[in-house]
């Protein structure tokens, strides 16, 4: 699982999830959510055992952010809940993941099987050549 190997603080305040991605505006986030370290783990397990580990594969996304929970029949109050687990934050137009070295089809099969194990809504786009020739 992802996880960042040290933080500064062990929780963090839920922040806001307003406005768009800045960051590379190739499944390309629709919603704005959070995802966790595991939907990010089983959506590039899906990926590589499509295209039957050939091509490469890239993750754009780091879950850093710790999320917190109470224990179940709490009372309210007393405090903070204790670290749950990571999340990365993710905007509208986000890249979150990209693959090279498959044919184009294959590499649509494999992108809308890692959409699907995502908790946000998702579109595959296609990088356009003359950007990087």
């Amino acid at each position: 699982m992802l996880m960042p190997k040290k933080t500064k603080f062990r929780k963090v305040h839920r922040g806001r999830r307003a406005g768009n991605s800045r960051a590379q505006t190739t499944v390309q986030a629709i919603e704005r959510g959070w995802i966790t370290n595991r939907q990010i783990e089983a959506a590039r397990i899906a990926m590589t055992r499509k295209i039957k580990r050939g091509g490469k594969v890239w993750i754009n996304i780091f879950p850093d952010k710790s999320y917190t929970k109470k224990p179940a029949e709490t009372r309210m109050g007393s405090g903070k809940g204790s670290p749950e687990g990571w999340v990365a934050v993710v905007k509208p137009g986000r890249v979150m993941f990209e693959l090279a070295g498959v044919p184009e089809p294959l590499a649509k099969e494999a992108l809308n099987l890692a959409g699907q194990k995502l908790s946000i809504k998702s579109k595959v786009v296609k990088r356009e050549a003359e950007l990087f020739d």
